[in-house]
């Protein structure tokens, strides 16, 4: 799998996510296998640009290259000017954003909400594609609603315009997450168009990512929603690409390490008072389906400092430990804080 000049390791994609793609877990999944991680979505409104938050996203100090950058925004030259100030500050490859769902994103005409004007994704292609030296890529949906679909004109303008790679997830903006992702337009537009095309949408197993990778022919696929809490995930399907075999589940005391280790990430990142916060998300994806799972949650969200909730988790792994070797997952249901307190993670990814 080959972006512009970047010959990747294998291919396989983290997905962008806001509020989970930071750079403690890009860095976290590309130290467990994946071949390139994308960045949360940076806006594109100049006017935020000097926020804490889009100064923190665009942080990638130590990163394992290459270094992808999405932007957001539905104005083709604001979209330039953001493609350029993000190349003179590391990126390396641009990522347009066409395909995130969310209301706030397409109440201003971003994300899908461009999938209903056609001219105007043109007009971005063009424009960005223009201003930099560096790839550019698209992810977008297979279109607004079920009853327009626009991927494959996308898709051809997209390599018109000079698109490196094109990242597709197999639903519309209207089907939201909801229902399965359908594979048959990815599958399509691969047949169509002789960029790279990364396949996206509810591969959550070695044995999905497998089937979407042979069905559809893709280039690559990207991983989101099934690499929060289990960034492993990465070797597990490239190991199984590799053999046609499963990895055993990690051991208790390997992801009691790995989670430790992601938190004082996290900490250092966010500083005290965020870091704590952000952290309980990651928390309760780590802990979903394992045993006391809910109860545990429960209980850390409570918890108003650092030290406090890293010393809980240390506590509940080694318990774990105690009751066996490697994680075993136990069907659990979800409580409402749970969900309230990862909504966010929600917003955008495949």
């Amino acid at each position: 799998m080959q972006i512009g000049p970047y010959q990747l390791k294998n291919r396989l994609i983290v997905a962008p996510m806001a509020g989970v793609t930071d750079r403690p877990f890009r860095m976290l999944c590309k130290r467990l296998g994946a071949g390139m991680a994308v960045s949360e979505m940076i806006t594109a409104n100049k006017a935020l640009w000097t926020t804490p938050k889009t100064l923190r996203r665009a942080n990638h100090e130590g990163e394992v290259e290459p270094i992808v950058v999405q932007i957001a925004g539905g104005e083709p030259q604001m979209l330039a000017e953001a493609a350029r100030l993000n190349v003179e500050h590391g990126a390396q490859i641009i990522d347009i954003n066409m395909g995130c769902p969310a209301k706030k994103v397409c109440n201003v005409a971003a994300g899908s909400a461009l999938l209903r004007d056609l001219d105007n994704v043109g007009r971005i292609l063009e424009a960005v594609v223009k201003a930099v030296d560096v790839p550019v890529t698209l992810k977008t949906r297979t279109g607004w609603s079920r009853d327009v679909k626009t991927a494959l004109r996308v898709a051809q303008m997209a390599e018109e315009a000079g698109i490196a790679a094109l990242a597709l997830h197999g639903r519309t903006r209207e089907d939201m997450y909801r229902g399965d992702a359908e594979y048959d337009t990815i599958r399509e537009v691969k047949r169509a168009i002789s960029i790279p095309v990364i396949a996206n949408g509810d591969i959550d197993s070695p044995a999905k990512a497998k089937h979407v990778l042979d069905y559809t022919g893709a280039d690559a696929i990207m991983i989101g929603r099934a690499a929060q809490g289990r960034p492993w995930i990465f070797r597990e399907i490239q190991h199984y690409l590799e053999t046609g075999m499963e990895l055993p589940p990690p051991t208790v005391g390997e992801i009691r390490e790995l989670m430790l280790g992601h938190l004082d990430e996290l900490y250092g990142f966010y500083g005290e008072y965020s870091g704590c916060r952000i952290a309980r998300k990651h928390i309760a994806w780590y802990t979903k389906g394992l045993a006391g799972g809910n109860a545990f949650r429960q209980q850390m969200y409570q918890l108003e400092s650092t030290e406090a909730q890293r010393l809980a988790v240390d506590a509940y792994f080694s318990g774990l430990g105690d009751a066996g070797d490697r994680l075993s997952y136990v069907v659990e249901g979800e409580d409402k804080l749970d969900r309230d307190v990862v909504a966010e993670g929600e917003a955008c990814g495949g």
